[in-house]
């Protein structure tokens, strides 16, 4: 709790904030804050004092105060409300800027925008500063894909426009897009892709004129609703032609030639373990138990720049794509199948071209040496996570069918539990979340939702990429060359003391410095909450305190991790950055550590970085956009349904709940029928005003489905109340429809005229959108 000088420090600040243009004597800010008396002044002008000296206000040479004007322009991304409003982004540290509905210059959602500040922040109250556009710099979108919606032949005629789209994505869908007559003639309900000819105006601020690129299809057909969110995410389905025939060109299996400056590795034991259904196989690992009792790890890694040729149509294409996209039924790859599944994938029994990190490891879990090559490999055993996790539990049927491997896969239990508690002791942070694999049918419609939780193998193979790139990240590192990284860098101070008040409200004390964050803190509070009902919430709380990983030339480190070093170089066949590790790679040891190859990937490394942080975003959308789509699908036929939940979220507008399938939805205000709830900021918490109950994140809740919309990705619930709270509340929905009637009827004046006094009671308020505010996975994996 802020002490009385802060509080009267922000109340100052916010008297300023609110008449930014007028100027103020001591006295009379005393007098507007209704303080007076000595000792009152004195407070006053020790709290003007602190805020001149940090530059919040000015002093006029009239011995007057003004707020201080803002003249820097800044530059940051426009993230739109669906009512109107938005926040720019200007900086890693300080708070969003907010930006009222009259102020964005019709910036649409991820538009990069120039801002002035209107009023600066407000930290002695935790209020961010406001601001206005005065610039678009660049728009985010130059396609869009919606729904059409035709015009009659007079309609077209008259406004020489064929129709309409709207979107289905909640910040675009407040703005109709007209279609030209000149391009495609859509049918009504198809779905369509437009490329935008003009955005939106002070004469047409809530619409756009576009053309019409591709008719996807109708929404109703199997597989265009899916198709519909990968191109509205600017992820392109079908490979060039041009790209697909220089793939053919590409030989199908490792000629005499491209053995050349490899060691030969064919003869080792190496496996790759991975997923039932999974087609291309980019790592491959082996261990072995050395005789002074370290561990000898080898992580292989498919070396597909030896195929993909920097400036190539398949490079090019790749560097757009930016990554591989996995959605429930089809994986988007970033590569031509010909490569992905086929030479550049480490198929059982094939020779193949790899990047090889060896390390030596000890039984502290220190990598003591290590070793970074081209090398030849044939894997011996495609295992699969399953498999390896029964006979790690002891399966007898299994472990005698894999008697020679079986040994080697205990060695590597072993090697895993010693890195996991490495990370575990600098205070790497450890989340346990479950997965949901969502299973559809051959039309693509959801039947079931599975959960997924990770077993030893998957935490095994895990522990030994996480081990690869920290070591290729290093090496690199300490010969002071450039070099590309994959950063996550320390949470925002405010979300963190958000964070740190919400767990302390649910019991969980957390020691440590807010000014000092470190991994461990974060890491205690996982570790308190094990095994409870409130471990979910928690982790979901914990992620949205947390930063976004991106990549970087510059070694920031990964918080997360808890490590110094870190990149991403196990996965090139779906990550276009750990591509270009692994072409620098090859060029420092084919060229040198030359200031000519240094100059090169000096200027050539930030532009990726951020292209190839841009592109996972964008998949990352689609990805969550079709799990939630299909998920509501999954619902639709549930409507009336009762389920358990837990509360996810509390907001001004109600609860965000989530169902035991890790299905997520809204109880809205207006449907917490048993009172009048109001919302506590600090604690997160909704509170009856007349019943006293109170509802916060964590709390195990009943609940009724009564939506799910499957157009706009919408869940809806109400709280299954029992009988003492469904009586309070048809008796206040009793007296809500009498206050109503008796407002609705007519007043009589005096000499028998009557008149409706034309008021209403309008209830309380309309439904508000949902924010879906979906968990992602692990910041990190393979």
């Amino acid at each position: 709790m802020p002490d009385k000088e802060d509080k009267l420090i922000a109340d100052i600040l916010e008297f300023f904030r609110s008449n930014p243009d007028r100027r103020y004597t001591s006295e009379q800010v005393e007098d507007a804050l209704r303080m007076h008396g000595a000792s009152a002044f004195k407070r006053v002008v020790k709290a003007l004092a602190v805020l001149e000296g940090e530059g919040k206000i000015t002093l006029t040479n009239k011995e007057e105060f003004k707020m201080t004007q803002q003249t820097q322009v800044l530059e940051g991304v426009f993230k739109a409300n669906e009512k109107g409003f938005g926040f720019v982004r200007y900086d890693e540290v300080e708070p969003d800027a907010f930006v009222t509905k009259n102020h964005t210059l019709h910036a649409v959602n991820g538009d990069e925008v120039e801002i002035q500040i209107t009023k600066p922040s407000n930290p002695w109250d935790d209020k961010g500063p406001e601001a206005k556009v005065t610039k678009i710099i660049e728009r985010s979108i130059d396609k869009i894909v919606g729904e059409f919606h035709p015009y009659s032949d007079v309609q077209v005629k008259k406004s020489g426009h064929f129709g309409y789209i709207q979107s289905h994505e909640k910040r675009l869908a407040s703005y109709m897009i007209f279609i030209s007559d000149k391009g495609l003639h859509p049918q009504m309900g198809d779905m369509v892709q437009v490329s935008i000819d003009e955005y939106p105006n002070d004469a047409h601020p809530q619409s756009m004129e576009g053309t019409a690129l591709e008719i996807i299809g109708n929404k109703n057909d199997p597989g265009v609703d899916i198709i519909s969110i990968v191109l509205d995410n600017d992820i392109n389905p079908e490979f060039p032609k041009e790209v697909l025939k220089a793939a053919e060109e590409i030989p199908d299996h490792v000629t005499e030639a491209d053995r050349q400056g490899r060691k030969d590795l064919t003869k080792n034991t190496v496996i790759t373990i991975d997923g039932d259904d999974s087609k291309d196989f980019d790592d491959a690992v082996e261990v072995e138990k050395l005789e002074n009792g370290n561990f000898h790890l080898g992580v292989h890694i498919a070396d597909v720049t030896h195929y993909v040729r920097e400036g190539s149509p398949i490079d090019d294409e790749a560097y757009e794509r930016g990554t591989s996209t996995y959605l429930v039924d089809r994986v988007i790859p970033m590569l031509p199948f010909r490569l992905s599944n086929g030479i550049c994938s480490l198929n059982p029994g094939e020779d193949r071209l790899a990047l090889t990190c060896e390390m030596e490891i000890n039984p502290q879990g220190d990598v003591i040496s290590h070793d970074i090559f081209p090398s030849v490999i044939q894997s011996k055993y495609r295992m699969t996570y399953n498999n390896v996790n029964e006979i790690l539990k002891g399966d007898e049927e299994l472990t005698a069918q894999y008697a020679a491997l079986t040994p080697m896969l205990k060695d590597m239990a072993e090697l895993h539990e010693i890195l996991f508690n490495k990370r575990h002791e600098r205070g790497a942070i450890d989340f346990e979340e479950t997965e949901a694999q969502i299973i559809v049918d051959e039309n693509g419609k959801p039947i079931d939702i599975k959960l997924r939780n990770r077993g030893v193998s998957e935490r095994m193979i895990e522990s030994f990429m996480l081990a690869a790139n920290e070591t290729v990240a290093e090496n690199y590192n300490l010969k002071h060359v450039p070099f590309l990284y994959r950063v996550h860098e320390k949470p925002d101070e405010e979300k963190v003391k958000n964070f740190f008040e919400f767990v302390a409200a649910i019991g969980v004390e957390v020691k440590g410095n807010l000014k000092d964050i470190k991994p461990k803190m974060f890491q205690s509070v996982l570790a308190k909450v094990a095994d409870t009902p409130e471990e979910p919430v928690v982790t979901i709380m914990l992620l949205r305190s947390m930063q976004q990983a991106r990549y970087s030339d510059n070694p920031l480190g990964h918080f997360g991790l808890a490590a110094e070093y870190y990149t991403h170089f196990t996965s090139p066949i779906r990550r276009y950055p750990d591509l270009i590790v692994h072409r620098m790679i090859h060029e420092y040891a084919e060229n040198g550590f030359t200031d000519k190859e240094k100059e090169k990937w000096s200027s050539k490394l930030s532009p990726i970085a951020e292209h190839t942080s841009s592109r996972e975003r964008k998949s990352i959308d689609a990805e969550r956009a079709v799990d939630d789509l299909k998920k509501t699908e999954f619902m639709e036929d549930k409507v009336g349904e009762e389920f358990d939940a837990v509360v996810s979220s509390v907001t001004s507008f109600g609860m965000f709940i989530q169902l035991e399938n890790t299905v997520e939805g809204l109880i809205h205000i207006s449907n917490m029928k048993d009172d009048y709830y109001e919302y506590d900021e600090k604690s997160m918490s909704m509170h009856g005003r007349n019943t006293g109950k109170i509802f916060k994140v964590g709390q195990a809740i009943k609940v009724k489905l009564i939506r799910a919309d499957v157009e706009h990705r919408k869940i809806d619930f109400e709280r299954v109340l029992n009988k003492e709270e469904q009586e309070a509340a048809d008796k206040r929905e009793a007296e809500f429809k009498k206050r109503r009637a008796s407002h609705s009827r007519p007043t009589y004046r005096k000499g028998g005229n009557s008149r409706g006094n034309g008021k209403g009671n309008s209830g309380r308020g309309g439904k508000g959108g949902q924010n879906n505010h979906k968990r992602r996975g692990k910041y990190e994996s393979r």
